[in-house]
């Protein structure tokens, strides 16, 4: 047997395997809303019992995890693959080429919300043990799989499940396909991910909106509250000004500054690709910005009269959001806690709200089992993967690294464009295949590297 027969098998199931991603892809499973997550677990949990993993849907104190495992030997490698069913929601409606919970194929790709993040790459797993199982006739490593219902809700709920079940999630290894691969078109392997503090402030004037001429210098307007505020916060560079909020970044290692000096980078490429034509950096800055730098962005601000024409009033209130993207070793508890120091002595009548909230992670690159994932995703797309640091954005990463001390790897499988959290999401349809074959490649890797570990362990007490 080889894995010349997994490629074969996957190409002569494409239309069945596609079946089945539509089939998850038309459950709806909006996790802010509340809407047909449980129905998606239970489909999930079907789909997976019907291929021979063991799976159970269980409890949290919001949406339900659905844990899976093939467990053949419990001194085995054990591999788990962490992912989620939760989608974001669809709106803006009116924005969708066709309708979103319909899965469509257009040039090559499959629109519909939730294909790329995460229902499109969840499906590439679990159908890589379907086909692993029908070529070899059994999983050579342990695997155990995490579906949660709540990544599109800041994971709430994740961290709290881990800790209850840290014996029943005991593994060498976890490994997530989320997000996109590499603008390039190579696939990536990522050590980590920055972290995230999401915050709401909002500033009240009178009771209600006055008129501007008439009131005019006379009641106060609260935007130029936060606006005041948000001069105090940061200086023309975009250096944050709150005291210690650089104090616990770890520095950097000469290995991961020499892996962002070797990552590919087309400024004009990337510059067309975000819509901003003025970006003018090199490849090291553009790395180090994206994933060794923690972020202060404002993400809305609402005050006022938006609408057409003119409206002359004096808003009594306006909301600023922000969300902070953090790198190892920064805390949002730690960061939150300076945040509001700095509010209260800038502007103590702002109210402060705490919205969400991620830990960033980061594993070694020095780790073996790296260079194994990284072997094992190489020889599956013939093409050398770009290997990153950190993901700019977040995900629960920390809840392996650091609760159940775990190393853990991403490896992305949707398109660079796939247009996730947008309207008119997309993956394509190769990026589905191209997945299932990847993952199986991986689970392949990692059991020849056990063997061979094994036996060497085995002479070694011999000797």
């Amino acid at each position: 047997m080889s894995l010349t027969q997994v490629e074969n098998l996957i190409s002569s199931r494409k239309e069945q395997y596609l079946n089945q991603l539509f089939r998850l892809l038309k459950q709806k499973s909006i996790s802010a809303q509340d809407v047909g997550v449980r129905e998606c677990a239970n489909l999930l949990k079907e789909m997976m019992d019907n291929i021979g993993i063991n799976t159970r849907i269980m409890e949290t104190a919001g949406h339900p995890v659905v844990y899976g495992e093939i467990m053949n030997d419990p001194n085995a490698f054990t591999l788990l693959i962490y992912g989620h069913y939760d989608v974001q929601p669809p709106e803006p409606i009116d924005e969708w080429l066709s309708p979103p919970f319909e899965p469509t194929i257009r040039d090559g790709k499959i629109y519909c919300r939730g294909v790329g993040d995460n229902k499109g790459q969840l499906m590439s797993q679990i159908l890589a043990i379907k086909t692993y199982k029908d070529v070899f006739g059994e999983i050579p490593i342990n695997i155990k799989l995490v579906f949660e219902g709540e990544e599109e809700s800041a994971s709430a709920n994740l961290a709290e499940f881990v800790k209850e079940n840290k014996e029943l999630l005991a593994c060498d290894l976890v490994y997530t396909s989320d997000g996109p691969m590499h603008d390039s078109g190579s696939p990536f392997v990522l050590l980590g991910v920055r972290g995230m503090l999401y915050v709401e402030l909002t500033a009240k004037g009178a009771e209600w909106d006055n008129h501007s001429g008439n009131k005019g210098n006379i009641v106060p307007n609260p935007a130029w509250k936060l606006i005041d505020l948000l001069r105090t916060m940061r200086d023309e560079n975009g250096r944050v000004l709150i005291e210690g909020f650089y104090d616990d970044i770890r520095q950097p290692t000469e290995k991961e500054l020499q892996i962002i000096k070797e990552l590919p980078f087309n400024q004009d490429d990337i510059a067309e690709k975000i819509g901003y034509s003025k970006l003018d950096m090199d490849g090291e800055m553009y790395y180090r910005k994206l994933t060794l730098e923690p972020t202060f962005n404002i993400a809305g601000f609402t005050s006022g009269y938006g609408g057409e024409g003119s409206k002359t009033i004096i808003p009594s209130k306006a909301v600023l959001k922000m969300d902070m993207r953090l790198v190892v070793d920064q805390d949002p508890d730690d960061i939150y806690e300076k945040f509001c120091k700095h509010v209260k002595k800038f502007a103590p009548d702002i109210e402060i709200k705490r919205l969400g909230d991620m830990k960033p992670s980061r594993t070694s690159a020095d780790q073996e089992i790296i260079r194994v994932v990284t072997r094992a995703v190489r020889n599956s797309f013939q093409k050398e993967p770009v290997l990153q640091p950190s993901l700019g954005g977040s995900l629960p990463d920390y809840v392996w690294t650091k609760i159940l001390n775990t190393p853990s790897v991403v490896v992305p499988y949707a398109n660079f464009d796939e247009a996730n959290h947008s309207p008119n999401e997309n993956m394509g349809v190769n990026n589905f295949y191209d997945g299932i074959k990847c993952t199986c490649y991986v689970i392949n890797e990692i059991s020849r590297f056990y063997s061979k570990t094994k036996i060497q362990h085995n002479v070694e007490l011999a000797d």
